[in-house]
């Protein structure tokens, strides 16, 4: 039968248990100790060691930002009221009715009062300012500074971002200093975020406390956050924000929380937290920090951000996209009431104007604030290749660096709507799908104003602007008459030349006998009219005199273009670029000067230190260039009011006086136009990437986006320069100058000391007698054919023009 035991043994042995327990707990607790500090020593020290490198890292990864050129206002600039509203709108200013704040501007009619925000730029630091500008005629009438209403010569507005390259992350950030923080974001992040942020160690005892009890009190159906916003910092700046929580995760969370506040001072940690704060996506790009965010969500600069702004910034700290203002607005409301109540609670704001702000919108625009990672990809396409020489694309992506480029959003966003309108119009059924490239550019300094590389502008891939080498045909003419007339003896614009079929031997038995684009000879033509009217066998009559080799030597000295020197480069057989096309008219369109085109104006970094300016000041043209290219110019002025081009004159932009070359190449597969204004010179490319027969046509379809471009985009006509030049009035059919009441006479520019001596007037020939002139000897030559006049459209059988 079992033992019995007495009270006294039972209790002797119930001690004994329990001092053995007792002994083996403790020696089990310390060896836990013992293995809990082994591991979590070096792993503390490791993680340390994390801290270090990361908590750095949020610092310096700083997307390199890409702005537009910026915008100059002075009296007789060129301007129209919606050139000048394009250009507000595309650097983020808005119409408030008022014009006092920074970033904003009012318009009445054409009167606008515009207040700038400080910028950084490639020659300095730019100041805020208020300017009032009129503008009218086409140009601004006055402007003068808003604050003291004096008149001013020039006044520049900050520019608009047009691309950002990221590094590894596409995070948008724009770092900030503490002290640039309005004190109402900083002290109201803490009010409602972590209220003993200045007081706790990295994590909030008392606040875990809390959310214990308050989780438990519901049955698990309400939770309360209880991470500190270093631990915020530490969840989203050094493990990664949108990864699952687990124990492991948290643990480490509270540890890094822990070492930061330990290491760092409670400045460096909210400075960090406000430059690291996730505050909103668009499409790939993650807004973090308190200045990206207001400038994502408000177009604003944080300086300049309202009370109510300020509270709705803060209340979406707790979840970006659950309370986005855009998607659900009756979210973002509640929550920035409830953020705006406990900044009154906590006395950081009065009675009324917690009342006012309450009454509020909540004043976010539909349109994001800050731009997509690339919005114009040709553009930044050439970007990124010039930079290429100084910058490698590590160098560039994640810098923090800034590149001012010659953009002129007003000017890409013509081009873009008139390359749009023009495929539209031209598209049928029979004709292939129509491709297009072109460059705008700045004729007085050689800035890129604009490049469309494709049909679809906003899609990166093959940028015809610069990439597509295709035959430029007529394009080459002026450069060819521009030798000729660099010989002042010999050429003028009055020199006559045979329009009459031409052979040209090429060798090993080979001829070469080109047509006129209308199939017909027109006799004996002046220069003038043979440029103005594209003729090729005078042309080539010209071409071959001055040679070949000597047209294709003088487009690689200005432009940097290869090209094979043979009789049919003369029309422009050979394959170019419009970026390289607009690179040769530049020479034309600046009067003769040297100008290398350049994108990119300048880097600066991110302190603000000029690190390379590329928009150095065109050297002066040469005497001698700069009276050819004004002849040439007095030449293409004349394709547009009597030749090619003369269409141009129908869409109004006669009053431009511009200078332009239309360009056709065989079974109309190219169409381009190359002109330029006062201002400004676009050169177009129309045509299928597969070559095929499309029917088009210089006039008919490149040039007509050149139509559309100008007719909206501001610019000064061209006025051609006189210097050295001696215009003449030149007899109907003679070479000698005459009397300017001369029937018939025509008013030529020669260089000077090369103008025909003078013959006087021979009386008008008697009506019998100009009879039995007519035929004849005269018309041998052609010389008593009328000559016609030019069709705006070309044939239809028209080969090449």
């Amino acid at each position: 039968m079992p033992r019995r035991y007495d009270s006294d043994e039972l209790d002797d042995d119930t001690s004994d248990r329990r001092a053995l327990w007792r002994n083996r707990s403790i020696t089990w607790g310390m060896a836990a100790v013992a293995l809990g500090l082994g591991f979590l020593i070096p792993y503390t020290v490791y993680l340390n060691s994390q801290v270090t490198q990361r908590f750095g890292q949020l610092r310096w990864q700083i997307p390199t930002r890409v702005y537009a050129r910026p915008l100059v206002l002075a009296p007789g600039v060129a301007m129209d009221v919606d050139t000048l509203k394009t250009e507000l709108a595309a650097s983020g200013y808005r119409d408030d009715g008022t014009g006092r704040s920074p970033g904003t501007y009012l318009a009445q009619g054409g009167r606008f009062t515009i207040s700038s925000r400080g910028y950084v730029d490639v020659d300095g630091r730019v100041a805020p300012r208020q300017v009032e500008v009129a503008v009218s005629g086409g140009r601004v009438a006055s402007l003068r500074d808003g604050a003291e209403r004096k008149p001013l010569k020039t006044a520049r507005l900050d520019p608009a971002r047009i691309a950002t390259l990221y590094g590894q992350k596409q995070e948008e950030r724009r770092l900030v200093r503490i002290a640039e923080v309005p004190e109402l974001l900083v002290t109201g992040l803490q009010a409602v975020e972590d209220k003993d942020f200045n007081r706790h160690h990295g994590i909030d005892l008392s606040g875990i406390a809390r959310a214990v009890w308050v989780t438990l009190r519901s049955g698990g159906k309400v939770r309360q956050g209880a991470s500190t916003l270093t631990q915020q910092l530490a969840r989203s700046g050094l493990l990664g924000i949108g990864k699952e929580q687990t124990v492991t995760r948290k643990f480490n969370e509270v540890l890094y929380a822990l070492i930061m506040e330990a290491r760092y001072d409670k400045p460096v940690i909210l400075e960090a937290y406000l430059n690291q704060v996730y505050l909103g996506q668009r499409g790939s790009q993650a807004i973090h920090g308190v200045a990206s965010g207001a400038e994502f969500w408000f177009g604003r600069d944080l300086d300049s951000l309202t009370t109510e702004q300020v509270a709705l910034l803060i209340g979406l700290v707790k979840g970006p996209s659950y309370y986005d203002p855009r998607r659900n607005p009756e979210r973002a409301l509640d929550r920035r009431n409830f953020v705006l109540g406990k900044l009154h609670e906590n006395g950081l704001v009065d009675d009324a104007e917690y009342q006012r702000a309450l009454k509020a919108p909540l004043g976010v625009p539909k349109v994001p604030g800050l731009v997509a990672a690339n919005r114009f990809p040709a553009y930044i396409d050439l970007v990124r290749r010039q930079l290429g020489h100084d910058y490698p694309e590590s160098a560039l992506q994640g810098a923090g660096l800034n590149v001012f480029t010659g953009m002129s959003p007003s000017a890409q966003a013509y081009a873009e709507g008139a390359v749009a309108s023009t495929i539209k119009s031209l598209e049928n059924k029979r004709r292939p799908e129509l491709q297009a490239g072109l460059v705008v550019t700045d004729v007085h300094n050689g800035d890129v104003l604009a490049v469309v590389g494709s049909r679809d502008v906003a899609e990166p891939g093959f940028n015809r602007a610069i990439e597509a080498q295709r035959p430029v045909g007529s394009l080459l003419k002026p450069f060819v008459y521009l030798l000729a007339l660099a010989q002042p003896d010999r050429w003028s614009l009055a020199s006559w030349v045979e329009d009459t079929p031409v052979t040209v031997k090429l060798g090993r038995g080979r001829n070469w006998s080109p047509g006129n684009a209308d199939n017909r000879s027109h006799g004996t033509v002046r220069l003038v009219d043979a440029l103005a009217r594209s003729y090729n066998q005078a042309t080539v009559r010209v071409g071959m005199q001055v040679g070949p080799e000597r047209l294709t030597q003088l487009i690689h000295v200005l432009a940097g273009l290869k090209a094979e020197a043979n009789p049919a480069v003369i029309l422009g057989s050979t394959d170019q670029s419009p970026y390289g096309m607009a690179q040769l008219y530049q020479f034309l369109a600046s009067g003769g000067e040297i100008q290398p085109l350049h994108a990119v104006r300048g880097v600066v970094d991110a302190q603000g230190k000029l690190l390379k300016r590329y928009d150095k000041d065109p050297a002066p043209a040469q005497e001698g260039d700069s009276i050819a290219a004004n002849l040439i110019s007095v030449a293409l002025q004349q394709v547009v009011s009597s030749g090619t081009a003369a269409g141009l004159n129908a869409d109004g932009l006669g009053r431009l006086q511009p200078a332009g070359k239309t360009g056709t190449t065989n079974d109309g597969r190219d169409s381009w136009y190359a002109g330029y204004t006062g201002d400004h010179l676009a050169v177009i490319w129309m045509g299928n990437d597969q070559n095929e027969q499309a029917g088009l046509y210089g006039a008919t379809a490149a040039m007509r986006v050149w139509a559309g471009i100008f007719r909206s985009l501001p610019s000064a006509p061209l006025r051609v320069n006189n210097k050295g030049l001696d215009w003449q009035y030149v007899a109907a059919e003679g070479v000698g100058s005459t009397d300017a009441d001369c029937p018939g006479a025509r008013r030529f520019p020669f260089v000077a000391g090369f103008a025909p001596a003078y013959v006087p007037c021979a009386p008008p020939a008697a009506p019998e007698e100009e009879a039995r002139q007519s035929g004849g000897w005269r018309s041998w030559f052609g010389l008593d054919r009328k000559q016609p006049e030019p069709a705006s459209t070309p044939p239809s059988d028209a080969p090449t023009r």
